[in-house]
């Protein structure tokens, strides 16, 4: 079982993506948070397996809580979640230790693939940004390194 902790400072997007993850039986959401701080800390008393954390919050960003995490939990991977499609927010999460990077509009779509991926040691970008990240995979699934 996979354990996950989940970020976003929206109680309605943390309440369906736990019901979204937790109905597929692979995956335990040890935790919620609903800011930067209350990820680090949680994420620093659980060290769960994968953190799915929004990158926009209040109090913390998602990218600075990512680099905290990534500094107290090093087998912790973080998975970056937005709305923002924008190559800044992609690199900024990257350069700051995330995994991957789906947007919102995927949830549904892609977020079980992504951390089942990065879970496994590969990185996951939604297929409408991949080729931002490296534009010679645009019309694939996901980036593997």
């Amino acid at each position: 079982m996979i354990t996950v902790l989940l970020a976003d400072d929206h109680a309605y997007i943390r309440n369906g993506v736990q019901y979204l993850l937790e109905a597929t039986q692979l995956i335990e959401v040890v935790a919620t948070a609903a800011n930067g701080i209350e990820a680090v800390a949680k994420a620093r008393l659980l060290q769960p397996h994968v953190v799915v954390i929004d990158i926009s919050m209040p109090f913390m960003s998602g990218i600075e809580a990512t680099k905290q995490i990534r500094a107290c939990c090093p087998r912790t991977h973080v998975l970056a979640l937005s709305i923002y499609p924008d190559k800044e927010y992609i690199q900024g999460a990257l350069q700051a230790g995330a995994y991957g990077y789906v947007l919102k509009d995927r949830i549904g779509d892609e977020l079980l693939e992504a951390i089942i991926s990065i879970y496994s040691g590969k990185r996951y970008f939604s297929r409408k940004i991949t080729g931002m990240i490296h534009p010679d995979l645009e019309d694939n699934d996901s980036w593997a390194s």
